[in-house]
């Protein structure tokens, strides 16, 4: 398992995919799924760019793992994403089989724990907080810009 040294180093990977999100006026959120210590896919909010609702990084960032293992299961994975998963992703997490999921900040709005907070399978690890304040101040900035 990795330490929380390695988990501010792949968050601030994730960060840096949500900030491609933001240069691209999608929604601030990136993903990095990591095995063996090594970043095997990423994904950035493209739901604007490829007018696709699904196209959310944690979505995105799961099916290039899986091309990537050749696997449909992602059993041996952490996956790392800027802001909390929405109920969609969630269920994503859970059918890949992914065992770590951790999060930087909460949403507030349409994150899975508040509408659906035992959607994840009991055996996921999920670590929370990390980063917290440089992942929601990007999503901050995004949404005070566009206002």
């Amino acid at each position: 398992m990795e330490t929380p040294l390695s988990d501010e180093c792949f968050m601030r990977r994730a960060l840096k995919e949500a900030q491609n999100a933001f240069d691209r006026e999608e929604i601030p959120i990136g993903a990095v799924i990591v095995a063996d210590n090594q970043v095997i896919a990423k994904g950035s909010n493209s739901v604007e760019q490829l007018n696709d609702v699904t196209a959310h990084a944690e979505i995105l960032a799961i099916t290039s793992a899986e091309d990537f293992l050749g696997s449909k299961y992602l059993t041996d994975c952490t996956l790392y994403v800027t802001i909390e998963p929405c109920i969609m992703c969630a269920g994503a997490i859970y059918w890949s089989h992914i065992n770590r999921l951790v999060f930087g900040a909460y949403d507030e709005k349409a994150g899975f724990s508040k509408f659906a907070p035992s959607i994840l399978n009991q055996r996921i690890n999920v670590t929370t907080q990390i980063l917290e304040t440089d992942c929601s101040q990007l999503m901050k900035s995004f949404f005070t810009n566009k206002r």
